[in-house]
């Protein structure tokens, strides 16, 4: 298809205005991380000066992102044009609260792994390269997160790809290498997928900016392939995000890295997929996504209860842990299927609340490996006598992961399954709930063998440690804050959503003048 035509004067198409300090924010986390991680890169010979570097920079990085998520809640969305041209002649870095919310969690995340690393990776890893990799992982997911062009977001992808080949294969063990195997395939296929649809888009629209193709979207739905469109980036986002049908490669890949490598994965990784499928398909294909509701619904659905049965099924808490991640996966996919503000908003809170849950999981197994001795159920036991005030901690995250109160995990299933009902979709509803109980099944079955029952060999392992305990409290604090005081996150997952929902506001920022070119 040809792409569409238009007499542009390229003199409007130019900004002259200066430009405001404060949209130097919306590229500045990107650029301190590719910044950063180039730096890291040459301290290759000095490890231990690397490791120091790079936990004040990814804390630089949270604050950055924090001072960003504040502009943007105070002031709307901001965009920064690369080169000073306005779309589609410019690149454009767009973001709004939905955005921000995400970036701004994910260095809260990333910077909890950074600490643990310290005690995870040894000084062989860190001349491997783990910081630098990490760093340029953060760059790929912030990038994704804050861009607002689709063939940039593709870019990102691609970033964040290569930075997470390299820490999964490292320490080269055959069973990383396998895991990386299967988790390179899949996700060169999505996004192969992915750069496919973006060849039609752009033959479709003559734009690959954001806010123009939303702007665009009703005249050309006439013309334009869109359902065509739809399909291949909710195929291609559900691969990345790991939803049912094509989940099977996370609990196959995600237990093979080192453990805080599984962390940042489980937290940050499949929640990219699912932050470009809310993206592309509510604001930018809305339509769309209401005909395929129905499709996404029953992914959703399945995704949920597949979840949670193969967490039931699995005696390795590292491979228990990628099933509860899936099941996950899927009640985000609901919220999708569901749309509206309810689904959305939904959507929105459990991708944040996951983020924190699922490093403060994976860095809790590591914890579980190091007092008992390894990852395997059968052969765990004891932990309780170890240290009550773990097993506390431990049994906090356990029941935010069931979506049982206080905690975080609770209030965006309940928005989940109101929006559910409330559009006569008791069958999703159930598939929430059911899932709900299956995981606090597998839970209660881990924390029986793990904690409660008597060690078969007693274990003397070495006391706390700052460098795992810290992060981990800090994540733990946070999943009972989402918690007892979820108002203000609901708050902002509800602006987010209506912002998704109607994006004038975010077209306005890209285009002041109330216009594309």
């Amino acid at each position: 298809m040809a792409a569409p035509t238009a007499t542009v004067d390229l003199s409007a198409a130019l900004i002259t205005a200066p430009v405001p300090i404060g949209h130097w924010l919306a590229i500045l986390p990107v650029a301190h991380c590719i910044t950063l991680g180039a730096v890291l890169l040459m301290l290759r010979a000095y490890p231990r000066l690397q490791a120091w570097l790079a936990i004040p920079g990814l804390a630089t990085l949270a604050l950055i992102d924090a001072a960003l998520l504040a502009k943007v809640a105070a002031d709307g969305p901001l965009t920064m044009v690369m080169g000073r041209w306005l779309p589609p002649f410019g690149i454009a870095f767009t973001v709004d609260l939905f955005g921000a919310l995400m970036a701004f969690t994910a260095a809260l995340a990333a910077l909890a792994g950074g600490i643990y690393a310290l005690a995870d990776i040894g000084e062989s890893g860190r001349r491997y390269g783990f910081f630098p990799l990490l760093m340029l992982l953060m760059a790929g997911v912030t990038g994704a997160f804050l861009t607002g062009d689709v063939f940039n977001l593709y870019v990102w992808f691609e970033v964040l790809l290569i930075s997470s080949f390299g820490l999964i294969i490292l320490g080269s063990e055959r069973e990383q290498i396998d895991g990386a195997l299967k988790y390179a395939v899949l996700n060169l296929i999505a996004t192969t997928l992915f750069l496919v649809g973006v060849g039609i888009l752009y033959a479709a629209f003559g734009t690959l900016n954001m806010a123009d193709i939303a702007a665009k979207a009703a005249d050309l739905r006439g013309t334009a392939p869109l359902m065509t469109l739809a399909s291949l980036f909710l195929l291609a986002f559900g691969m990345k995000a790991a939803a049912f049908p094509v989940n099977f490669w996370l609990p196959a890949a995600y237990h093979t890295p080192r453990i805080v490598v599984s962390a940042l994965f489980a937290g940050l990784l499949t929640k990219v997929g699912i932050y470009a499928l809310i993206r592309v398909m509510v604001m930018l294909l809305p339509m769309e996504r209401q005909e395929l509701s129905l499709v996404i619904a029953i992914a959703a659905a399945a995704t949920i209860v597949v979840g949670a049965l193969g967490a039931l099924a699995e005696n390795d808490i590292r491979r228990l842990f990628g099933y509860v991640v899936i099941s996950g996966i899927g009640n985000m996919l609901a919220g999708v299927a569901l749309g509206g503000l309810g689904g959305i908003s939904g959507a929105v809170f459990y991708a944040l609340h996951s983020m924190v849950l699922m490093t403060a999981l994976y860095l809790a197994a590591g914890e579980i490996a190091r007092r008992g001795g390894g990852f395997s159920l059968s052969a765990l036991g004891g932990l309780y006598r170890q240290s009550g005030g773990f097993t506390a901690l431990s049994l906090v995250l356990f029941l935010a992961a069931c979506g049982l109160p206080p905690f975080s995990g609770f209030w965006p299933k309940v928005i989940l399954v109101k929006a559910s009902l409330d559009l006569g979709a008791w069958w999703l509803a159930a598939s929430i709930l059911l899932g709900g109980f299956l995981t606090t099944i597998a839970f209660g079955r881990l924390f029986l063998l793990a904690y409660w029952r008597p060690a078969a060999i007693e274990l003397t392992p070495s006391g706390p440690r700052w460098r795992t305990g810290l992060p981990l409290a800090a994540l733990t604090a946070l999943v009972v804050g989402f918690g007892i005081l979820p108002e203000q996150l609901l708050a902002l997952s509800q602006s987010a959503a209506t912002g998704l929902a109607d994006p004038q506001a975010y077209l306005h920022s890209v285009f002041p003048e109330g216009r594309a070119p």
